[in-house]
């Protein structure tokens, strides 16, 4: 079957095709402050974003988002603008003339089915007379009951998700998409992946495919986890655009993002120097210039592997440069065995702590994210099998910590939800409480959590 390989329009950028990955983050600075937003957008495009999302809550951020691009065009920054969009169609209407593209979840794009295919259909009408692309941007965690009731909260019901949405561009005969398939597990974000992609494929038509972990948290833990799941739709050629969110300042995100991008399209190359393989054993030497390229080094040499289970157990020798210069031994320093851990709980093969889940933030975000993510840790770090979410807002951090057993969510007001799964069992409680409440309940219900998967 032919199939018909679009690219996506978005300002000057094109995405897919054949062309450059594309790079991008997003702000989370809150969208009508104008001021800070400019900044921020600044600041990223000058680190390196090709484009920029910010929230969109409302009709009142709509008037926001001109204003910015009026002034970045008058600063002579071409940087694209993507508008993000949840449970406010009328915003999605009104906002797409204004920004390069539109992002849309469908699961929250209206609760009646029916009603929510109708306004997409407006959408799509609004979009093409002004130029403006769309993302279809199916999360995990809010697939809607009409495809769960379908198909189960799955992968492949993300696959499927997604593709009632791209039949409607198609039938339309509106092809400036961008496809993503978010999910904070690299197992699950894989093989929805793979799963659109054929169906793409088989519908003959095969729209360019932004990839990224989402809600992957901080650290070292955010970024290996982040290039565990990126790197091996990469390796398989799936992805045309990427985000690595990690719940810290988004310029943070953007020398990951370009590592992976350079990494891909044959512009850097590991810094493994040997390996030794005895069956699914194997031992593997280093020679990196730093901590964080040996870090990201290993994660994309072994992300693959260790999904599919080609590798069961894994050791990492040789040595990183310090800030200084100084060679740092893998193996007397301890950050081998580190990594080992790291890699293996990144994939979902074996867990060592405690696996957390963390938005990045953005203008729907009323409290210090960084500080409280920072402050679950320090608490709960001598647990294990428990999966703990720390969420932004009250609007998506319910529907997006579907991995969670326990969440984490702010409220706004120096008040925070504490969640059991999806299930609010505390409200309104006082910030500087929270991590002690959380912790009392998990203990107090007499097991960690669930077995990992």
């Amino acid at each position: 079957m032919k199939v018909n390989e679009w690219v996506a329009r978005v300002g000057d950028i094109r995405i897919g095709g054949g062309n450059p990955i594309v790079v991008q983050t997003m702000c989370n600075t809150h969208t009508a402050d104008v001021d800070a937003s400019f900044a921020q957008c600044v600041r990223l495009y000058e680190a390196g974003a090709q484009l920029i999302r910010l929230t969109v809550p409302g009709p009142a951020e709509v008037e926001s988002m001109r204003m910015l691009r009026a002034r970045l065009d008058d600063a002579g920054i071409p940087v694209p603008l993507v508008a993000d969009i949840h449970f406010s169609a009328a915003t999605a209407l009104a906002v797409a003339p204004v920004v390069e593209k539109v992002r849309i979840n469908p699961g929250n794009f209206h609760r009646d089915h029916e009603t929510a295919r109708s306004l997409f259909g407006q959408l799509l009408g609004v979009c093409a007379e002004s130029g403006t692309a769309i993302r279809i941007g199916v999360n995990h965690g809010s697939l809607g009951e009409y495809i769960t009731g379908l198909y189960g909260n799955t992968p492949e019901a993300m696959a499927h998700a997604a593709m009632e949405w791209i039949r409607m561009c198609i039938e339309a005969r509106f092809f400036n998409v961008v496809v993503s398939l978010k999910s904070s597990n690299t197992v699950v974000l894989v093989e929805a992946y793979r799963h659109l992609e054929r169906m793409m494929r088989e519908a003959g038509h095969r729209f360019p495919l932004h990839v990224g972990l989402t809600e992957s948290g901080n650290g070292d833990s955010g970024r290996i986890k982040s290039c565990v799941g990126i790197s091996t739709l990469l390796s398989e050629g799936l992805g045309d655009t990427l985000r690595v969110s990690l719940t810290e300042d988004p310029e943070a995100e953007l020398p990951v993002a370009r590592y992976l991008a350079d990494r891909y399209e044959g512009r850097t190359a590991s810094s493994l120097v040997s390996l030794k393989v005895e069956g699914k054993q194997v031992c593997a030497r280093y020679e990196a210039p730093s901590r964080e390229r040996l870090l990201l080094d290993a994660s994309c040499d072994f992300g693959k592997r260790l999904l599919e289970g080609s590798v069961d157990a894994l050791t990492l020798e040789g040595t990183y440069l310090d800030t200084d210069g100084t060679p740092v031994s893998l193996t007397d320093s301890g950050f081998g065995a580190y990594l080992e851990d790291e890699l293996m709980q990144a994939a979902r093969r074996r867990f060592y702590k405690p696996e957390y889940i963390a938005c990045p933030g953005c203008g729907r975000t009323m409290y210090d994210l960084q500080g409280a993510l920072e402050e679950v840790k320090a608490r709960t770090a001598h647990l294990k099998n428990v999966v703990i979410a720390v969420m932004g807002c009250i609007v998506n951090g319910p529907g997006e910590m579907a991995d969670a057993d326990w969440g984490y969510v702010g409220e706004g007001g120096g008040k925070v939800s504490i969640y059991r799964g999806k299930t609010p069992v505390l409200r309104h409680v006082p910030q500087e409480e929270a991590a002690d409440r959380l912790l009392e309940l998990i203990e107090s219900e007499g097991s960690q959590g669930r077995a990992l998967l």
